[in-house]
């Protein structure tokens, strides 16, 4: 194809919530915990993390390149599960988890850290007690990356938000819309999985589709999104997002504004 010419495709995200997280389950974890506020998954949370990666492995009608997740351990727990499951290479279809994978493919997936898909970082979502008494979370990347499939590290990406967000921040909306749009727009050419939380997923959906309410968003949800981008002479312009979720249909539901 000459260069001049334009060559239209369509990007696709998916924006997913973590797996079940431990506390909810056993309220006294907290108590003995070093960490309260950053609390890893329940054993159901690990294979319902892997189904949904083997859902996407075998019912998306395209393939995933890259996957983005927040530093915090349910997150990183979650997108280790799905990443598992994506590369897995001839594995039983009865795998219940990453355990169960003999093998993978490290090429088929790339996954980065991304602080800009954290938790809020205010009282909504952290109750003030379990919160660090300095205000100041912390994160061992490379323990946190070590927990990753095998290979599938891209230490080359660029994060959007090199910091974690200020405790206190009232702006998380706009944080993870812009996320979602600046990750999209460094990688025009691929197909993102983005791991997050409840909040970030139901952003996803609220910011780009109109007069509409999310009033749930359950463990392992995901939101599809999809715009035409069109390459001419090495650069791009996209269109706006679609949202493809249904309500209910991958666990977000939503309602019109007017129905409230």
């Amino acid at each position: 194809m000459d260069s001049s010419e334009t060559k239209t495709c369509q990007q696709n995200v998916l924006v997913m919530r973590h797996g079940d997280r431990l506390d909810n389950f056993d309220p006294a974890w907290e108590k003995t915990a070093d960490r309260p506020w950053d609390p890893p998954l329940i054993h159901p949370g690990l294979s319902r993390a892997f189904r949904t990666g083997r859902a996407f492995q075998t019912l998306l009608p395209f393939p995933i390149h890259r996957v983005f997740v927040s530093p915090f351990l349910r997150c990183v727990q979650t997108a280790s599960e799905v990443v598992a499951a994506l590369c897995a290479v001839d594995d039983d279809t009865d795998s219940k988890s990453s355990s169960d994978v003999v093998s993978i493919d490290p090429s088929k997936v790339k996954v980065s850290i991304e602080y800009g898909l954290c938790e809020m970082f205010n009282t909504l979502a952290i109750r003030r007690d379990v919160a660090p008494k300095d205000g100041i979370f912390r994160f061992d990347l490379p323990k946190l990356e070590a927990l990753l499939p095998s290979g599938t590290l891209d230490p080359t990406a660029e994060p959007v938000y090199k910091d974690v967000p200020q405790w206190g921040e009232t702006h998380s909306t706009s944080r993870y819309e812009q996320t979602i749009k600046a990750l999209a727009d460094k990688y025009p050419s691929e197909n993102l999985l983005l791991v997050t939380h409840g909040e970030g997923v139901s952003v996803s959906v609220s910011s780009f589709l109109e007069d509409i309410t999310v009033i749930e968003v359950d463990y392992c949800a995901y939101s599809e999104l999809r715009r035409s981008v069109s390459w001419r002479n090495e650069s791009f312009t996209a269109g706006n997002f679609a949202v493809l979720t249904e309500s209910g249909r991958t666990g977000v539901t939503y309602i019109a504004k007017e129905q409230l």
